[in-house]
């Protein structure tokens, strides 16, 4: 979670919003912005990727045969 949310405090950072400002933009509560930079585990994996939508990722689950390949 520690890089998730270097990552999107950081590109928060380069567009210069605020928390408020990007919870706004993202469509999001801004206590969601502010968990994943907290780097806090018990997230919604719907509500991360609205977030990290606005810089042009996701996430998704990945299988361990996956991770091997």
């Amino acid at each position: 979670m520690k890089q998730l949310a270097e990552f999107v405090k950081e590109r928060r950072k380069e567009v210069n919003l605020t928390q408020e400002e990007f919870a706004e933009r993202a469509g999001v509560a801004l206590t969601v912005v502010r968990k994943i930079e907290q780097g806090k585990t018990n997230l919604n994996m719907e509500k991360v990727n609205l977030i990290l939508s606005m810089f042009g990722h996701e996430l998704a689950p990945v299988s361990s045969k996956e991770l091997s390949e």
